[in-house]
């Protein structure tokens, strides 16, 4: 049996973290319906999962998926309950 060895084009160091993935004033807000997401979710009263998914046409797996990707770029996003008791998605205040 023979070796294989790596390809030339494939690199097996170690790759630095991902410097994008935190939120700073360099890092802009995302466009397109992240960003509208974003949006609604920085109203006083933040949005629900079927007015996010309304918003943006996703189905209800896609929504929590970028719910998920705002928070690993950086977003902090709590979850809260309205006066009828339903989970409402909002964005925490900046931390000074």
């Amino acid at each position: 049996m023979t070796k294989r060895t790596p390809s030339k084009t494939r690199s097996y160091a170690k790759k630095s973290p991902d410097k994008r993935s935190r939120r700073t004033d360099a890092n802009p807000r995302p466009g397109g319906k992240l960003g509208l997401i974003l949006d609604r979710l920085d109203t006083r009263k933040g949005a629900t999962i079927d007015a996010l998914i309304k918003a943006t046409g996703w189905q209800k797996h896609s929504v929590y998926g970028a719910l998920s990707r705002l928070r690993t770029r950086g977003f902090t996003i709590r979850l809260e309950a309205d006066k009828d008791e339903r989970k409402v998605y909002k964005i925490a205040p900046a931390e000074a």
